[in-house]
């Protein structure tokens, strides 16, 4: 109940549906003498939530800093990697289609290979209302398989639909196969802060390891102060979510 209800909450939490609320009352009050002042909200609010300096200025104060491979001194017993927007597998053609989260899996394999972590745990299921075929921790492990990472490297739970559900199946899941190991969390740098403290509320003592971090060096460019960028909409929600979903989980009791 918990994962539907907060799945069409968040419809609800995206800026551009926010904006479309308000211009379809502007279209019903247009003979009213309210019209200039409702439309004019609405092109101030567009303008606002689609200025990309704005978004990342707020953008900043919620991710998680970046961390180099060298500031560890030294290897984990496993890696954390929780799903989400990371990749699917296509049937009919056998492929496997990377998502915008690809990172995650990449940043993993990158210190699997350096030798930083010695396994790989897997976390995510579906995670999706309607497309429920999709396990992304089984299709990950298959991804890792066909580029020649050992089974035994790799630990699964292809179940869990949230962060909540990742962190306790995969807490139960190491502290029956690695007891007293050392862990790495990997996961974008806006979900950090939630997803670390859901694992330390499971009981386990991780390590934050940085992925999808959206903001860099600050820019000062006509465009990046200026013109307004679709993309900036989907930043907006996607912290949004974050924020109010770390409040949410507060709340329960899951951190």
């Amino acid at each position: 109940m918990f994962f539907t209800l907060s799945k069409i909450v968040s419809y609800f939490l995206s800026p551009l549906f926010w904006i479309f609320s308000l211009f379809v009352l502007v279209f019903f009050v247009r003979k009213h003498r309210s019209f200039k002042w409702l439309f004019l909200g609405s092109l101030i609010l567009f303008y606002l939530f689609s200025n990309r300096f704005l978004v990342d200025e707020a953008l900043r104060s919620w991710e998680y800093p970046l961390q180099t491979q060298s500031s560890f001194d030294s290897s984990y017993d496993a890696a954390i990697v929780l799903g989400g927007n990371i990749l699917n597998y296509d049937h009919p053609t056998h492929r496997f289609i990377f998502r915008e989260n690809a990172d995650k899996i990449l940043q993993a394999i990158d210190l699997y290979e350096n030798g930083r972590v010695k396994r790989l745990m897997l976390s995510g299921g579906p995670g999706d209302l309607f497309i429920r075929d999709q396990y992304e921790a089984a299709n990950m492990r298959k991804y890792l398989l066909s580029i020649g990472v050992p089974d035994s490297v790799i630990l699964v739970d292809s179940v869990s639909d949230n962060t909540f559900e990742n962190a306790e199946n995969s807490a139960a899941i190491l502290k029956q196969k690695i007891p007293g190991g050392r862990y790495l969390l990997i996961t974008t740098a806006l979900h950090m802060r939630r997803a670390e403290g859901c694992l330390i509320k499971a009981g386990l003592d991780v390590t934050p390891y940085v992925s999808n971090k959206l903001t860099g060096k600050r820019r000062s460019d006509i465009e990046h102060l200026l013109i307004p960028q679709t993309v900036s909409f989907v930043y907006w929600h996607a912290l949004i979510h974050e924020r109010v979903g770390y409040r949410v989980y507060k709340m329960k009791g899951y951190l």
